[in-house]
């Protein structure tokens, strides 16, 4: 008798699940009207209105025209139960020649670190907008997506968002030991890595 009732409360939750439609997919994923608020890790859509999206065989492509590689991952925190005396040395890998902001692609940031961020970019532009510009991060991460919306809204026409990540490109390539970029961690305040 309870296998009869859990077997039919199961087909009525599959019924009910299945009238509620599909669940959200990578493809479907709509754009915010805004930067993303949400958790940092997920599905994002398939599109960035005024920018680029870009595939492995993107980025190769636009590497002879130098752009600037912005790497926006959160950097690893220090376990919150290791012992003071131990040491912590995390290691971040990302693209040869890529700049590390961590976490530039958070939102919201308190106005003194997006201006931080844009300045650092027009910094790294030559203050040239139309200067190809890749944003990236981890697959399903919201930040990279982010991050090119930031500067597509301050006018940078030449905007490339890699959503595949670090690790999209370490599939193929090598990958080398960044720190973060001074000026960023300078103004960002990040706590203790």
């Amino acid at each position: 008798m309870r296998i009869l009732a859990r077997t039919a409360a199961c087909a009525a939750l599959g019924l009910i699940l299945a009238a509620a439609g599909p669940a959200e997919s990578p493809v479907n994923v709509p754009e915010p009207d805004g930067l993303y608020t949400g958790p940092p890790r997920g599905y994002t859509p398939a599109t960035l209105q005024g920018a680029t999206v870009i595939d492995l065989k993107g980025l190769e492509a636009l590497l002879p025209e130098a752009p600037v590689l912005l790497d926006v991952v959160l950097a690893d925190r220090r376990p919150a139960g290791l012992p003071a005396d131990r040491p912590w040395l995390p290691t971040h890998r990302s693209l040869p020649g890529a700049v590390w902001m961590p976490g530039a692609g958070g939102a919201p940031l308190p106005p003194g670190q997006e201006a931080a961020f844009l300045a650092r970019v027009a910094e790294l532009t030559g203050g040239d907008k139309g200067r190809p510009v890749v944003t990236f991060c981890r697959p399903e991460c919201w930040g990279s997506w982010n991050a090119g919306k930031r500067l597509v809204a301050a006018g940078y026409t030449r905007i490339h968002w890699y959503p595949l990540g670090v690790e999209g490109w370490q599939d193929d390539h090598e990958t080398a030991a960044v720190k973060p970029d001074p000026p960023w961690d300078a103004a960002s305040g990040t706590p203790e890595r």
